[in-house]
């Protein structure tokens, strides 16, 4: 993997309309096999069941048919064909909707239909989108192209974002230029694209005093570096073979990181390096971390990975905990923000050795534990797009 090489990551969070169990918005992403992306947000008329199933029909029509090989004009001819319109509210349509089609040079089209304009950040600062119109079965479409370079950020929303405060923390809500000044100003080329939308999804939900008047969304597509990070997870099941697996692993490029007190110790004395313990506690639950040379992060074990198992399930989800493992600097915190947000292309070496420190039933702890940790690890950080590979000794 070249030094300079990249990689399109996607990531969306939606906030539902107070008082509604069902989104209105929804969002489908295809990541193609040759490196090509397609996205699609889409907003339903009003909220509930029914902008859900128009929203869900719409992502979903358009983005099958861009998959199966339709242009985007064809596939925005076809869906204007096939929605309803409102008559009782002016002849608009059931569902408005962004598209965004990625290629594999990073080269990318555009199709905006009445959702907010899609904000492009490059190098901290709003790059405006040169947008033209195209009438496309009566309808006012916004067209940009354009390529993605590196560290770019492509956010698109629906309009709840712009609403966010009317009525309650705003009089008339927040607009686009805000949102733009805001997301900028919080930019930072290490924040992933989940995160990214994750930051701007919250401060609606801030402006609407968590009582969202609409459904709201926000989905980002981040050109990125690719990182390479290696996590070492227990020692070799045959002792003979702990100099073979450490080996591999240090050779490997990227960061790497220990997991597990005994396997601490294997490292160390392959490096001829000694283990500095600490007493820091950020988070009483979790044990404090241990530094040597050589090693970018050395944990406990079963409990840390416990925890980050449980952040890996919430970052897919509502991703609240974010605000709190950015921030800390306890072992399941620093090892979330490596794996979730630093690294693209994760090697996992996982000894399968018995510990004697895990024997005691009381504890509940034994290798099917730890083997399952890693399996929901693997599984969460392979959803979130990581490129896994996992080697056993």
């Amino acid at each position: 993997m070249g030094i300079e090489a990249t990689e399109l990551e996607i990531g969306y969070l939606s906030l539902n309309k107070k008082g509604e169990e069902l989104c209105g918005d929804h969002v489908e992403t295809i990541m193609g096999k040759n490196g090509d992306a397609t996205a699609v947000l889409a907003d339903g008329l009003g909220s509930g069941v029914q902008a859900n199933i128009l929203s869900t029909l719409t992502s979903s029509m358009l983005s099958k048919m861009i998959e199966g090989g339709l242009s985007l004009e064809e596939s925005v001819s076809s869906i204007m064909r096939t929605l309803p319109v409102a008559k009782n509210r002016g002849n608009v349509a059931y569902s408005t909707f962004t598209i965004v089609k990625v290629n594999p040079d990073f080269s990318y089209v555009l199709y905006n239909y009445d959702n907010p304009e899609p904000l492009l950040i490059r190098d901290g600062q709003e790059k405006k989108l040169r947008f033209r119109k195209m009438m496309i079965e009566g309808k006012n479409i916004e067209i940009a192209e354009g390529v993605l370079l590196k560290n770019d950020a492509l956010i698109l929303m629906s309009d709840g974002v712009i609403f966010a405060g009317v009525g309650e923390t705003l009089n008339f809500g927040w607009t686009r230029k805000e949102v733009g000044e805001y997301m900028c100003g919080l930019f930072d080329k290490s924040v992933s694209a989940k995160n990214l939308a994750t930051i701007l999804v919250d401060r609606a939900d801030v402006l609407y005093n968590h009582r969202p008047g609409d459904d709201t969304t926000s989905l980002v597509i981040r050109r990125r570096p690719r990182v390479n990070v290696n996590l070492l997870v227990g020692p070799a099941s045959n002792p003979d073979d702990d100099e073979k697996m450490m080996g591999l692993f240090f050779r490997k490029e990227g960061k790497h990181l220990i997991s597990g007190g005994t396997t601490a110790k294997v490292a160390s004395r392959y490096l001829g390096k000694k283990i500095t313990g600490t007493l820091n506690y950020p988070d009483p639950e979790i044990p404090p971390i241990s530094h040597i040379e050589g090693v970018d992060l050395v944990t406990e074990g079963v409990i840390t990975l416990n925890r980050v198992v449980e952040l890996a399930k919430n970052y897919l989800n509502r991703n609240d905990a974010y605000f709190t493992w950015s921030f800390q600097d306890d072992g399941a915190s620093l090892l979330a923000k490596t794996l979730f947000e630093e690294a693209t292309d994760i090697a996992f070496f996982v000894g399968c050795a018995v510990n004697a420190a895990h024997q005691d039933p009381k504890l509940g702890i034994s290798i099917s534990t730890k083997m399952q940790l890693v399996d929901e690890l693997t599984k969460s950080l392979k959803a979130m797009g990581k490129h896994i590979r996992v080697a056993y000794f």
